[in-house]
């Protein structure tokens, strides 16, 4: 199966079948301290931040999705009108098979949409062991006008695949190879079960410019695969695999502690604006939500651009509440564990 198809499977899959992963986010065991008297003037609170030197008008990245089909292209697109409309980041899907098949690389290219937004640039870190080179990275960089270069790891997604890539040996060195020569800073996530932070000092070393934890509580990909798996056998061994992983607050919290100098967003099952909120007080520059935007990106322009309007006024509700004016003060909120 090419990857195209595959890509298309994903999206049918996650909008079809339940693909949530079987533990929490833990960010419920974790609340702000609410603030009776705010002393502040809501109309006044500010969500500007900057990162990795780029303004944004909040602290919210849609995570990467998709790309390599034609309906992938009208996703992103959608996508990246809303982003550019709100002054957000957007990570575009694997751009494997755009380098496969450069026709498919048109479903990836969305600054005709998006003129100024931060654009992440988008590859498995595994291909670096399977052909793809600086060279490769480059090109996807460059091919999509991005700011950065997202180089994803999912080993356990690779093992469960039919078509997995899984000799996972010797990349920190060539991801430290990418960070020195690449002309854009380079960024490291999972997919979905999250980055210790061993492997995020490990990352700090080679030269990664920020780290996407990634973390278990939304979208378990095992389980994707599960239903791509035709063999019974296999299907049974990724269903075992739907409580794995770490959870995104304790890999926020734990990352943040071993690499502290070092930019961190925090995705893996955020869904709202109150999620995001308390992710920015753990320690996490901004927030990343993806299947939430796929769902109403196939509904409509409307829904995508309603979706961040949703999520800003729960952001801003949330510093009201809490008396906190801006996105500084709410990374020195502390948070109460319940």
């Amino acid at each position: 199966m090419n990857t195209s198809q595959r890509k298309s499977d994903h999206i049918h899959i996650i909008l079809t079948e339940d693909v949530t992963s079987g533990i929490s986010t833990g960010l419920e065991k974790y609340q702000f301290e609410h603030n009776a008297l705010p002393e502040i003037d809501f109309n006044e609170i500010n969500l500007d931040i900057s990162f990795l030197g780029h303004s944004l008008r909040m602290p919210l990245l849609i995570s990467s999705m998709t790309g390599g089909t034609k309906e992938a292209e009208q996703i992103n697109r959608i996508l990246a009108t809303v982003a550019q409309e709100s002054g957000i980041a957007l990570g575009v899907g694997s751009q494997r098979a755009g380098m496969e098949d450069s026709s498919a690389m048109d479903s990836f290219r969305v600054r005709q949409y998006a003129p100024d937004i931060l654009l992440f640039a988008n590859i498995g870190a595994v291909q670096l062991n399977y052909g793809f080179t600086f060279r490769e990275c480059q090109l996807m960089v460059d091919s999509i006008q991005a700011n950065v270069l997202l180089l994803h790891l999912n080993p356990l997604q690779e093992a469960l695949q039919p078509e997995g890539n899984t000799n996972f040996s010797g990349l920190l060195k060539k991801i430290e190879t990418i960070c020195k020569r690449i002309t854009v800073p380079v960024v490291v996530k999972e997919v979905g079960w999250g980055i210790s932070g061993t492997v995020a000092r490990r990352l700090e070393s080679a030269g990664v410019a920020a780290i996407d934890v990634a973390g278990a509580g939304g979208t378990s990909w095992s389980q994707v695969e599960k239903f791509r798996i035709r063999d019974e056998m296999k299907r049974r061994v990724a269903a075992e695999f739907v409580n794995w992983g770490l959870p995104t607050a304790e890999c926020l919290i734990e990352v943040k502690a071993a690499v502290p100098h070092l930019p961190i967003i925090a995705s893996g099952g955020l869904r709202s604006g109150l999620d995001v909120a308390k992710c920015i007080a753990l320690g996490a520059s901004m927030g990343g939500m993806a299947g939430s935007f796929l769902k109403t990106a196939v509904e409509s322009e409307k829904k995508a651009a309603e979706l961040i309007t949703e999520i800003a006024l729960e952001i801003k509700i949330c510093m009201f509440a809490a008396g906190i004016k801006n996105i500084d003060e709410l990374k020195k909120t502390a948070l109460r564990k319940i």
